[in-house]
């Protein structure tokens, strides 16, 4: 209770003043409508670029209205609903893979100056206000929650269709949330023991030191694995090439949207892409410093912040779209195995090497040493675990041979 009370009493109420939130919930939306629509066409024009093909071109300049002439062909189209569905979750499902999405970017700090120790905030039109949505103090805790919570529209899609095909893929998400969101956490504990917060500002706040303002980058300080583990997990968790095996179309037809058409589909759609683009902003603010950065003049102010977050966020955007257009689709069996025999334990171990530096640090124990010994521990561990899935394929091919002769 008294943890919680804390949190209460420092959390900035001020913020939700009824107007300036409303304000602020207006922008945000339009903001990461935008970014959609512009993520949408840049992944068609890096993909063909990548392949050697024209990609759109003709609906506008460099075809940027290309995807502003689908979203209107999309809601102009017939809204259909299969005899065999449940209707009321049929209808329910898209949405519940759209909210959360947009949830999960209402905490991210886009802007603002961290350096020497600010708080991020600024004064604009006689408000001081931080450059996100809302700054709870467990916000992180709210991110996990909500990428927990956004798998259930794809599950509930799948299974209300009343189709087989929907229903496999919605399987297939439930397992594939379940093995990578403990990766997922895992490497987020790593941050937490970092930063000491779970406010996506104090993040920023506890990475804005080193020279150029980018020594004190979790994605250094944790010694890149995390970071990597996060990437990995989150393109799984966003059913990204080249863990797309939700709505592999050789397969499933479309996987767990099949028997959706006109607006609610383009609103699974709307969710993925704009999941993308919020889980970039999410890696920015957790390894990358978020919105903080060099601040080369004075004359711009808080724009720096915001320029930078930009460009941290587009080199994520790259990196998904470079994802899919070079990497082929695993077998299922490969997802599950990178999940649970590498991710899982190498966090885990990785996680208990970091605490174990911590505690070093209170107790005056040399670094390298504790370094040298978690990384021989985390080795040791890693064979003992590979010795013993291959003592177990071995058994099982036996036991199918004598089976099976």
């Amino acid at each position: 209770m008294i943890a919680q009370q804390a949190y209460l009493d420092d959390f900035d109420w001020t913020s939700w003043d009824p107007v300036f939130l409303a304000v602020k919930v207006v922008l945000v939306f339009t903001v990461l409508l935008v970014s959609v629509m512009f993520m949408v066409w840049f992944e068609r024009k890096v993909v063909s670029d990548m392949q050697n093909r024209i990609g759109p071109n003709v609906a506008g300049p460099w075809g940027m209205l290309q995807t502003l002439a689908d979203g209107i062909k999309l809601f102009f189209k017939e809204d259909l609903t299969p005899a065999g569905a449940d209707r009321f979750v049929f209808k329910l499902a898209p949405y519940l893979s759209l909210i959360p999405a947009f949830l999960m970017f209402s905490i991210v700090p886009i802007a603002g100056d961290f350096s020497d120790g600010n708080d991020g905030s600024v004064e604009l039109f006689g408000q001081t206000f931080v450059w996100q949505l809302v700054d709870p103090p467990m916000g992180i805790l709210l991110f996990l929650a909500m990428s927990g919570l956004g798998i259930y529209g794809v599950m509930l899609a799948g299974w209300s269709s009343g189709s087989k095909y929907p229903l496999l893929g919605s399987v297939r998400a439930s397992a594939q949330m379940v093995s990578y969101e403990a990766a997922l956490g895992l490497s987020l504990a790593a941050v937490f023991l970092s930063s000491g917060s779970l406010s996506p500002n104090e993040i920023v706040r506890a990475q804005a030191d080193g020279p150029f303002g980018i020594g004190g980058w979790n994605v250094f300080g944790l010694g890149f694995v995390p970071f990597v583990i996060f990437l990995i997990a989150s393109t799984a968790e966003l059913n990204r090439p080249p863990f797309d095996l939700v709505e592999a179309e050789q397969e499933l037809v479309g996987g767990f949207h099949t028997e959706y058409s006109s607006l609610r589909f383009s609103l699974f759609f709307l969710a993925e892409f704009m999941n993308v683009v919020t889980m970039s902003a999410i890696m920015v603010t957790l390894f990358f410093g978020g919105p903080h950065g060099p601040v080369f003049t004075e004359t711009l102010g808080w724009a720096w912040g915001l320029l930078w977050f930009v460009l941290k966020v587009l080199v994520f955007l790259f990196t998904f779209v470079w994802f899919r257009a070079t990497l082929p689709r695993l077998r299922y069996d490969q997802l599950m195995d990178l999940g649970w025999k590498l991710l899982i334990p190498l966090a885990l171990g990785w996680f208990l090497m970091l605490g174990a530096l911590r505690v070093g640090q209170n107790e005056g124990w040399n670094p390298f040493a504790v370094i040298a010994i978690g990384l021989v521990v985390i080795a040791a561990g890693g064979a003992l675990l590979a010795g013993a899935i291959r003592n177990a394929r071995v058994g099982r091919t036996e036991s199918d041979v004598l089976e099976y002769g």
